[in-house]
């Protein structure tokens, strides 16, 4: 009896999470969608996003993960476009059970023709621990700050 008693306090109340160990797996998928963009691994980089995937950009509203890895699949393959990405710059992960939201900046650099150009965006990502255990990207939203508006906050 005591037996089952234990059992069912443990179904009760879930495990503990490791909130720092949570947010270094975050920071390394960051990572890693960063090493797989600039190696021009276009299954790489697409294994950030959830399958339920749905974002929105200034150019591109309604997305989805067919959407984002099949536009990730034809930039990457332009012979004429030199692209790389910093590691994103984190400013704040909060973490509630299998959900994550990411305030962060990533910073693009591209070469076409000869013009170099790095532009930067401002992000939030929500990630779900997916069934693997592995965080994805599952809803993103992404904008090009008016640069009148004075620095972030």
């Amino acid at each position: 009896m005591r037996l089952a008693c234990l059992a069912l306090l443990a179904l009760a109340f879930p495990a503990l999470a490791d909130p720092a160990a949570d947010e270094a797996a975050i920071r390394q998928r960051f990572l890693d969608w960063t090493a797989a963009f600039n190696a021009r691994d276009a299954a790489g980089a697409c294994d950030l996003f959830a399958p339920g995937l749905a974002y929105d950009m200034p150019d591109q509203l309604g997305g989805t993960q067919a959407s984002m890895c099949g536009n990730l699949a034809r930039v990457l393959a332009r012979d004429d476009l030199r692209l790389s990405y910093d590691p994103p710059e984190l400013h704040e992960i909060t973490i509630d059970g299998a959900l994550a939201v990411v305030r962060l900046t990533w910073t693009l650099t591209t070469e076409a023709r000869g013009v170099r150009e790095t532009t930067t965006e401002e992000g939030i990502d929500i990630l779900r621990r997916q069934p693997d255990g592995r965080w994805s990207i599952a809803r993103f939203v992404a904008f090009t700050p008016d640069p009148r508006a004075g620095p972030a906050r």
